[in-house]
């Protein structure tokens, strides 16, 4: 499984193509990495590659999925980019904010569809949860709207980005 690692702002795709002990095979951004690679103490890494020896700290950051790599010379802020972080980027930005349709950002089914064709919701009111990643989301409202029209029933199956409820 590719997994897409922001470092210092620069996307780069990595997989972990095999593992026979220390010994890791990794491609990244297609180009074939063959590395020792050993944790000797928590959060540091002894790597070689081509016979060199790097080591690395690897320093948890304030949000899931992002850390500070520090080396002997420099240090790097990573972000790694799996289904679920993108999972979770895309409820931020999906957020009920000005937009004038709910949608979830991955495929997923609905669960259960809180509100009718016409009602009021408050700021903050819950309008429909969606199954998806075997985590269940609930969708809310930033500020007080209008239900204009429900595009699915409970049980669908949706698509990721698939309008669902029309708010005014």
């Amino acid at each position: 499984m590719a997994l897409e690692i922001n470092i210092d702002g620069n996307s780069s795709s990595v997989e972990l193509l095999s593992k026979d002990g220390n010994k890791h095979q990794i491609k990244i951004d297609g180009k074939l990495f063959e590395v020792d690679l050993v944790m000797v103490e928590k959060g540091v890494y002894s790597i070689i590659y081509k016979n060199k020896s790097y080591n690395v700290e690897l320093i948890q950051g304030r949000e899931p999925k992002t850390y500070t790599i520090n080396t002997l010379y420099n240090s790097y802020d990573i972000d790694i980019m799996d289904a679920e972080a993108k999972y979770l980027k895309g409820r931020k930005q999906d957020e009920l904010d000005d937009d004038s349709a709910i949608s979830s950002p991955m495929p997923g089914k609905v669960v259960k569809v809180l509100v009718k064709i016409g009602d009021k919701v408050k700021s903050g009111d819950t309008v429909i949860i969606i199954s998806a990643m075997k985590m269940e989301s609930e969708y809310k409202v930033k500020r007080d709207r209008l239900i204009k029209d429900i595009l699915v029933k409970e049980g669908d199956t949706i698509d990721s980005h698939q309008p669902l409820i029309i708010i005014e």
